[in-house]
């Protein structure tokens, strides 16, 4: 009798316990519901219709806005711009984000305050970033041309020049997120053991055995993240060119979430712009899913 009253006492509290839980996770859990799945689903759906967002009704038109999004050259166009972001931006800033790292990972006076310095543009309004950014390429007063002109080198029209305004985007992409970058491989460094640094020393190695057998070997894992989440992130890019270029100029920047924007709110194209949204989604998943089967072979202990 105590065994089992004992039993139902363990069964009605454990019942408790994740009425409980629940009950703290379900504000939450409505939120995600709410603003994350259910337009997901919506989103999905609606990409098989045609819909002006305008019109109540929508009209069914099966798979044809991703034959015609696959067949279009304008969507390429757009994937191609992007790649060429992505291959501009995230080698330069993940050797500058480790560099940096490297360079203020010891203690000196003001580590604190360079660490901070390089870290404050990622946490800027993009929106007030650019433009600042776009009062620094102004072709007439612009800062970089002033000292351009005072070197004896002839002016860039910068984001007005179809050779340029890509360029210049990098650059100012570098800028922004090199401090991410060098926050998280500084965590990295801080988790390396001293004492391998030391059997390198014993065995008559230099900085540059330290950093080939010890630092970058055991970086891997930091590395790989910073991969992912740099793809991500810039396949995501839309408020630096909305605001700076507008996609031009003649499309030179034109990158797929911009075109995207187009669709939905400048053409009112709303199934197409959901089409081309769930490919950029299968385009990130594969390219991750792609890159953690690379990772699961990093090794650092």
């Amino acid at each position: 009798m105590r065994a089992a009253h004992a039993g139902r006492a363990m069964t009605t509290r454990r019942f408790a316990d994740l009425v409980t839980g629940y009950g703290f996770i379900l504000p939450s859990l409505a939120l995600i519901l709410a603003f994350t799945f259910f337009p997901a689903i919506f989103g999905f759906l609606v990409s098989f219709t045609s819909w002006d967002m305008m019109s109540p009704t929508r009209t069914f038109v099966g798979v044809s806005n991703y034959v015609d999004l696959l067949g279009s050259s304008e969507f390429w166009h757009s994937l191609g711009v992007t790649m060429y972001y992505l291959v501009g931006t995230i080698p330069i800033t993940m050797a500058l984000g480790l560099a940096l790292a490297m360079a203020l990972n010891r203690q000196f006076a003001g580590v604190a305050f360079f660490r901070i310095v390089f870290y404050s543009p990622m946490v800027t309004s993009t929106v007030a970033m650019a433009v600042v950014w776009l009062w620094m390429y102004d072709p007439i007063s612009g800062i970089l041309n002033y000292f351009l002109v005072k070197a004896g080198l002839p002016p860039q029209r910068w984001l007005g020049s179809i050779a340029t305004a890509m360029p210049s985007l990098i650059i100012m992409d570098i800028w922004k997120y090199v401090g991410y970058d060098m926050v998280i491989y500084l965590a990295g460094l801080q988790g390396i053991p001293a004492h391998l640094y030391e059997a390198v020393e014993v065995d008559g190695g230099g900085r540059w055995s330290r950093f080939r057998y010890v630092t970058w070997p055991l970086l891997a894992p930091t590395t790989f993240f910073i991969l992912v989440i740099s793809i991500i992130n810039r396949f995501k890019v839309f408020a630096t060119v909305h605001t700076m270029t507008g996609g031009g100029p003649a499309g030179a920047t034109e990158v797929i979430v911009f075109y995207l924007y187009k669709q939905a709110f400048q053409y009112f194209n709303i199934g197409y712009a959901f089409a081309i949204a769930y490919i950029l989604f299968v385009i990130i998943f594969c390219m991750t899913l792609v890159q953690w089967r690379i990772g699961k072979r990093v090794h650092y202990q």
